[in-house]
């Protein structure tokens, strides 16, 4: 077991038995009178990459947003290693997102820097006290998690669309998350591209233990790295379930999706 893996084993160890990674418990948010997310209820286990899967304007990306409170619920409460979040104060939400990477849709690399400094960036943020020696040390290996070791004094224009989103993933895994939510990870990818990243993600989880939150309308993404799907629509949890039940059904809706 590496430091990555048994950091976050410790941490799954100080949580009670059974206790879900995350918990959305009746979730609601609107903008205006539109109501983008409606009711919404359901669990991430441990080890578990979910699929959040739907159709665009479905509330998937406000969703993960309200997860991190980049957006603020309405109505409803979001348990994170069993910390009720809307209830922390400004300090303690900085910890808890320590624990959780989050990859934008756009990757949100900053053009102005290196590979190397995109990611000693993130690593200055969240932990202060690492050496220059510790901090090249934990940047060389995510690279390698990402198979672009080769790419530490690139410029993020210097890279194609998969490799920015490889690049954006180590930064995000530099941190060593325990959670890691991604936002549409394959949009804007060739199809070659996507099943690359897809399987990454599989690799990220097993190598690092992370629980994921992936959110996507690629199929092809969600039958790679889906444990469990769950379906929403207009705003609410539609169908909850494993690959195969998806695939099986007959309601029209969830066929629409699995042609």
């Amino acid at each position: 077991m590496n430091n990555t893996q048994a950091e976050n084993t410790a941490i799954l160890t100080g949580t009670k038995k059974n206790e879900p990674i995350i918990e959305i418990s009746h979730l609601k948010k609107r903008f205006g009178e539109q109501a983008v997310l409606n009711d919404v209820s359901f669990q991430l286990h441990t080890g578990e990459n979910l699929v959040i899967l739907g159709k665009s304007g479905s509330g998937k990306s406000v969703l993960i947003k309200c997860i991190v409170q980049l957006l603020k619920q309405d109505e409803g409460t979001i348990h994170v290693l069993g910390q009720e979040i809307s209830k922390l104060n400004t300090k303690e939400l900085g910890e808890l997102r320590k624990k959780i990477g989050f990859l934008f849709q756009s990757g949100a690399l900053y053009d102005s820097m290196t590979v190397k400094e995109n990611l000693e960036f993130a690593l200055k943020r969240m932990e202060k006290k690492l050496t220059q020696t510790e901090m090249d040390e934990k940047i060389n290996n995510a690279l390698e998690n990402v198979g672009l070791a080769h790419a530490l004094d690139k410029m993020p224009s210097q890279l194609s669309g998969g490799m920015r989103k490889r690049i954006s993933l180590a930064r995000t895994i530099v941190v060593n998350p325990l959670i890691m939510l991604y936002d549409e990870p394959t949009t804007g990818l060739d199809p070659v591209t996507s099943d690359e990243i897809s399987l990454l993600i599989n690799a990220v989880q097993k190598k690092l233990k992370t629980s994921s939150i992936i959110i996507t309308h690629d199929i092809n993404c969600a039958r790679t790295t889906g444990d469990r799907i769950i379906m929403l629509q207009d705003g609410a949890v539609y169908a909850d379930g494993k690959l195969k039940d998806f695939e099986t059904s007959k309601d029209p809706i969830i066929k629409a999706f699995f042609k």
